[in-house]
């Protein structure tokens, strides 16, 4: 089977103010060097309001929709802006997320990778930060739960900086296991080993500034490989930001856009042990767009080597 690749051009149309890292060029980038790769991208559907409610309620949603501009730009909070395309973007990232879960599930696709923005992990219950707005991977991980009927979701994400609106989506979720490396110190100031969950259900590993793929890789062998392993889920999610990367401007690990391939390997070959290779994974950060565009590239290869 093929590695699905969704994306949608409102993805495009998410405006942040000049300057801002989260900008329209990260798409661009990426979507420039897929297609040059020979990747056929597929379009993402609109999420529906009950996709959303999965982890948002109501009150967050219609609070969204009112601040939606009609022009310009305005903040959320001093990172996270909305622009009159802002909403339809997000929503095109988690309609992208669930027809991924779908057609995994499904057995139309063997793995799939979600090219879109803004990224989701910040996102908490009722509050957008740090860029995002809605919880992608959570909610894709809450649509297999509860419309697929599976019993074990894992979700790993290695951006740079910690998932604190997944953690906090899923922390209750005896169901689901979430499993991290970020910097540490670094923003949000989130993800402590003692932040377990409350099922023991996730499990954090901080990383030193400077830390290297090297560094990286025994963190990972050792301890977050062997929890994933034994928690034998039914899907991996992959929150798959690319800030990690040495040339990163907003953060200070240096691992290379290799690190990011052998990375999607290992968590590829524990799906293939555990769950018949079943992957979706969903663009988070990365802002250098050189850097970014290479380890996409890199990452979705790693995705289609693997379903293959």
């Amino acid at each position: 089977m093929a590695t699905l690749v969704l994306t949608h051009e409102a993805g495009l149309n998410h405006a942040t103010p000049e300057g801002h890292p989260e900008q329209v060029a990260r798409l661009e980038h990426v979507l420039h060097a897929l297609r040059a790769a020979d990747v056929t991208v597929e379009t993402a559907p609109l999420a529906t309001r009950e996709d959303l409610l999965l982890c948002h309620p109501e009150s967050y949603i219609a609070r969204l929709e009112d601040t939606l501009p009609d022009s310009g730009q305005v903040p959320l909070d001093s990172d996270t802006w909305m622009s009159p395309g802002s909403l339809e973007a997000a929503c095109r990232a988690v309609g992208a997320m669930r027809e991924a879960v779908d057609r995994v599930l499904d057995g139309d696709a063997g793995n799939a990778f979600c090219a879109t923005r803004p990224p989701g992990h910040h996102a908490e219950m009722e509050t957008p930060m740090g860029f995002c707005l809605f919880g992608t991977v959570a909610i894709g991980a809450k649509h297999a739960l509860e419309r697929h009927g599976l019993s074990r979701v894992a979700v790993v994400d290695f951006d740079v900086h910690h998932g604190n609106g997944t953690q906090a989506l899923l922390w209750d979720e005896n169901r689901a296991f979430f499993a991290t490396s970020q910097q540490m110190p670094l923003w949000p100031g989130s993800g402590e080993p003692s932040e377990r969950g409350a099922h023991d259900n996730i499990l954090n590993v901080p990383l030193a500034p400077g830390t290297d793929g090297y560094e990286m890789r025994d963190a990972y062998t050792h301890d977050i490989f062997p929890r994933l392993r034994a928690f034998e889920p039914e899907l991996i999610l992959i929150s798959a930001g690319f800030d990690a990367h040495a040339d990163d401007p907003l953060a200070n690990l240096n691992w290379r856009t290799e690190d990011f391939a052998w990375l999607t390997q290992e968590i590829c070959a524990i799906a293939n042990e555990t769950c018949a290779g079943r992957v979706v994974s969903t663009l988070e950060g990365g802002y250098d767009l050189a850097a970014l565009a290479e380890s996409v590239t890199a990452h979705v290869k790693a995705l289609q080597e693997a379903a293959a």
